[in-house]
């Protein structure tokens, strides 16, 4: 037993070891730097997001090799968890959706003239979380992988039916407008041939939709010419709150009171992360509440605690990591960020799920060797550039809309060298605008293109192997678990509306009762 079990230890150190020798290559080291610096750019820079960006360079990545790629867009991903705070402290409006949250305190803190221990303490909080989670997902995304290579077709598709399920639950306030952009993301990856029979569907005799919608294209629009359209109807004006960075390192006094945030927050953000459609969003705000729950001084929250700065920063670190694991183990991509490095890997004919780590282990072990060096580069870059993005935050929006804008135009293009493709890049940008006006959420619409076409390619593989019968989802144990999950799920408002209709009934007449009863009283005296 001991001896199996120090095999196996040998065996992830010789693989990291391996992946540490993809990523130390000279090139995938470069696009690892890349990464890092343009992720924590973006999450400096309020309105455009890690999704946006990496649907935009997506067209750039079709010339380098699969691991560079990946490398590059993860960098993107996690760095800009990183720069998020920057914004958040020294603006109080968030540069990326995750560090909302921060917000709350490290804004506080820079008033107090504390932005060097609120900066500070988000750099290493998110360092420490992010080589934990790091760790995690090379621990447990190997037998996670050996485990989901057992699953036919019934169980994969109940496994997408349930990650379906999840993203709606949890894409925004109402589960009903994320389901109901699920399906219309089923229906855009209906469009073009069938994957069984080759016929074409719901093309209308336009040749170019025989093809179906590029991802990459809805992608762009989307993220792309939706945000900038959004953002420049805001008249956020950003006035960076002038402060001395001096004493940059937090007091024993303030580590001491960060230490167990970090460690809640890091353990916390990777199984959230794990979850399809948790990450960095929901991570920081459940941490940040569990911190004032435990806190023996919970008035101090909103008024520059670092506790508060510490926790969600950790969270959304660890849960950018950790939702890298439903995508590599499974091939589920958990939010929309991952569904774009998700898109980048199928271009470059690589399948994300339980066999990529025994047939590709250079793209795994090197993607997760890539993410120790870019955690220390991160650390090195975050805060001696400071100063450079807070220049960088003084440029106005107006001026940036349009070169994004190009940017999106020249991407669409180069996809396939089609003026077509830049007219279905216009219309999805102009829908994704309705979307966000209309407070529709498009993560929910990208995952489920994305998952389509295996939704239905696992429903039919099953359904032509059990002669029809619909039971055999609920005959296997793993099928029938997931099926019974995903529709837990589904009916889970109904039971809260329900029990919460109940106690109101409940509640009323007893009100109405007491009411009552003290004018009787009052009569009385």
């Amino acid at each position: 037993m001991k001896c199996a079990k120090h095999c196996k230890n040998m065996d992830i150190f010789n693989n990291l070891a391996t992946g540490f020798a993809v990523a130390l290559a000279p090139i995938n080291l470069l696009y690892c730097f890349l990464g890092s610096f343009i992720g924590t750019a973006i999450g400096v820079l309020p309105g455009l997001g890690p999704p946006a960006t990496i649907a935009l360079l997506l067209p750039v990545t079709y010339g380098i090799p699969a691991t560079s790629a990946v490398i590059l867009l993860a960098g993107i991903f996690y760095g800009a968890m990183y720069g998020g705070s920057t914004t958040s402290i020294l603006l109080n409006i968030p540069g990326e959706a995750a560090s909302v949250v921060t917000c709350l305190d490290g804004y506080q803190m820079a008033r107090q003239g504390r932005a060097g221990a609120a900066l500070a303490i988000s750099a290493f909080g998110s360092f420490i979380a992010g080589t934990l989670s790091i760790v995690g997902l090379m621990l447990l995304a190997p037998p996670l992988a050996a485990f989901a290579i057992k699953f036919g077709p019934p169980e994969n598709f109940s496994l997408l039916v349930l990650g379906l399920m999840m993203v709606g639950y949890l894409a925004g306030a109402s589960m009903t407008k994320g389901l109901m952009m699920a399906c219309l993301g089923l229906l855009l990856g209906t469009v073009g041939l069938d994957p069984i029979m080759g016929t074409q569907r719901f093309t209308y005799g336009i040749f170019k939709l025989s093809e179906g919608f590029e991802f990459i294209l809805v992608a762009m629009g989307l993220f792309g010419i939706g945000e900038v359209l959004v953002n420049v109807e805001q008249t956020i004006k950003a006035e960076v709150f002038e402060t001395k960075l001096r004493g940059l390192l937090p007091n024993r006094e303030e580590w001491r009171m960060s230490a167990a945030p970090i460690a809640r927050g890091s353990l916390l953000g990777f199984f959230i992360g794990v979850l399809p459609g948790g990450g960095a969003i929901i991570s920081s705000f459940i941490s940040y509440a569990l911190e004032k729950k435990l806190s023996k001084h919970p008035e101090r929250f909103g008024k520059g605690a670092i506790e508060g700065v510490a926790a969600p920063e950790s969270a959304n670190n660890s849960a950018a990591t950790g939702s890298f694991i439903p995508l590599l183990t499974l091939g589920i991509p958990g939010n929309a960020s991952i569904a774009m490095i998700f898109a980048a890997l199928l271009i470059h004919g690589i399948r994300p799920g339980p066999l990529l780590v025994a047939e590709k282990p250079e793209v795994f072990w090197g993607l997760v060797a890539s993410m120790y060096i870019g955690n220390v580069m991160l650390l090195v870059l975050n805060l001696p550039l400071i100063g450079l993005w807070v220049r960088l935050l003084r440029v106005p929006y107006p001026l940036l809309a349009p070169l994004i804008l190009v940017f999106v135009l020249i991407g669409a293009y180069s996809v396939n060298n089609s003026a077509f493709d830049v007219g279905i890049t216009i219309a999805f940008g102009f829908f994704g605008y309705l979307m966000r006006k209309f407070d529709f959420e498009p993560a929910p619409l990208v995952l489920a293109m994305i998952l389509g076409p295996q939704l239905e390619a696992s429903l039919r593989r099953s359904l032509i192997y059990s002669h029809g019968e619909l039971g055999v989802f609920f005959e296997r144990p793993i099928a029938a678990a997931l099926m019974a999950l995903a529709l837990l799920m589904l009916v889970s408002p109904i039971f809260r509306w329900a029990f919460g209709h109940k106690f109101s009934a409940i509640v009323e007449p007893a009100s109405s009762a007491e009411v009552t009863e003290g004018k009787s009283d009052v009569g009385s005296k």
